[in-house]
């Protein structure tokens, strides 16, 4: 069986981590060192005020004056990315650093794997970081499964979950990079 955790907005929460006023208002992320600064990661706040990806700040602030735009933070990534594996590595020995904000567990042994994997997300949750995770017979099963999940989702045949998925699932899950 494999785990996946996954961050959402990973590059967002890393930027916010220990700003949780902003929790409540739109908040979207610029990556600084592009030459045109564009949005790349917004959280629902700012969604529903209008504001999509690949937007300019100035855009975003047409939407709404509301809207706090935040640069990508790489070091406050970097200390999440090794929280993360940190508690990853409390599961199993057996522990890939997948992307950013993602990590795949093996586990050689199946019992309680759900409630091991809850008490992670918990304590993830105590480190001001937002996760979700899933338990499926395969690797690219738990990855979306991952996405999915609120918080924790096991999934026990991979074809009766992935059958009645739409394909924009697939889009949407793999656009989190």
């Amino acid at each position: 069986m494999f785990a996946t955790i996954y961050l959402p907005n990973f590059f967002l929460q890393a930027a916010t981590r220990h700003q949780p006023e902003l929790r409540a208002k739109p908040v979207a992320l610029i990556e600084e060192q592009d030459r045109k600064p564009i949005i790349i990661q917004l959280n629902e706040a700012a969604e529903k005020s209008g504001i999509r990806k690949g937007m300019t700040p100035s855009q975003a602030l047409a939407r709404s004056l509301r809207v706090v735009i935040k640069v990508r933070r790489r070091a406050q990534e970097k200390s999440i990315q090794e929280i993360l594996i940190y508690y990853a590595f409390t599961l199993s020995p057996f522990v890939e650093h997948t992307a950013p904000g993602v990590c795949t567990i093996q586990f050689t042994g199946y019992r309680d794997l759900s409630p091991k994997l809850a008490q992670v997300i918990e304590q993830l949750a105590e480190c001001e970081i937002a996760a979700q995770a899933a338990i499926a017979p395969t690797p690219d099963t738990s990855f979306l499964a991952a996405h999915l999940a609120r918080p924790v989702l096991q999934i026990e045949n991979a074809k009766e979950f992935l059958a009645p998925l739409p394909i924009e699932t697939l889009a949407t899950s793999s656009a989190a990079f």
